[in-house]
């Protein structure tokens, strides 16, 4: 298991590298349509085999990358997670290496008290993503619920502690791509992690 998890993390990680779709695009990243949006890599392309992104306009396409550039560094820290929980098992100074066996089911045996602190960190992480990406609820009408700012860009949240972000904005399109790559890359591994731990409790 380690090493499927190992040899799809490098694959994922090489084809983030991959060159980058050239061709004539807008560089503007508030200009939000399907034909601009950074991710698309071939083979694939722009793949919406369902048309989500043709039926979409702006906001909602923006809500749309938002949700997956979310889910998929969440994904990137739950693989983390479990690579990581289940190497140091019996061997972490956490709670007297006292958790033990699959991932799945380490929540459950984190010691009472620290579920909460959890929670609150978790709330301060969405309440600060909410203040800067999302319309203040008073200030939108109720069938714009969930709107995001104007000038907001999905997944951009300010948070560049070492000064990554490139201000090339064909520079930060790569970026962009690599990092969506590897958060769908991290989506499914999560999935396959959990429904294989779910079935076989290993």
């Amino acid at each position: 298991m380690m090493k499927l998890a190992l040899i799809s993390a490098l694959a994922g990680s090489a084809a983030a590298f991959a060159p980058a779709q050239t061709g004539a695009r807008s560089t503007s990243l508030n200009a939000f349509t399907a034909a601009d949006l950074p991710g698309a890599l071939a083979p694939m392309g722009f793949f919406d085999p369902l048309g989500f992104a043709e039926k979409a306009d702006e906001a909602t396409l923006k809500r749309y990358r938002e949700a997956e550039v979310t889910h998929g560094r969440v994904a990137m820290l739950a693989v983390i997670g479990f690579l990581v929980g289940e190497a140091v098992e019996g061997s972490s100074f956490l709670f007297d290496a006292s958790i033990s066996g699959p991932a799945i089911s380490h929540p459950g045996q984190v010691p009472g008290g620290w579920d909460a602190l959890i929670i609150a960190g978790i709330g301060f992480a969405e309440l600060q993503r909410a203040k800067t990406g999302w319309v203040d609820p008073s200030e939108v009408k109720f069938d714009r619920a969930g709107a995001l700012n104007a000038d907001y860009y999905p997944g951009d949240i300010g948070f560049d502690p070492l000064g990554l972000k490139p201000e090339d904005p064909e520079e930060l399109n790569v970026m962009i791509t690599k990092e969506l790559q590897n958060g769908r890359l991290a989506m499914l591994a999560a999935a396959g992690f959990l429904a294989q731990e779910a079935v076989d409790g290993k």
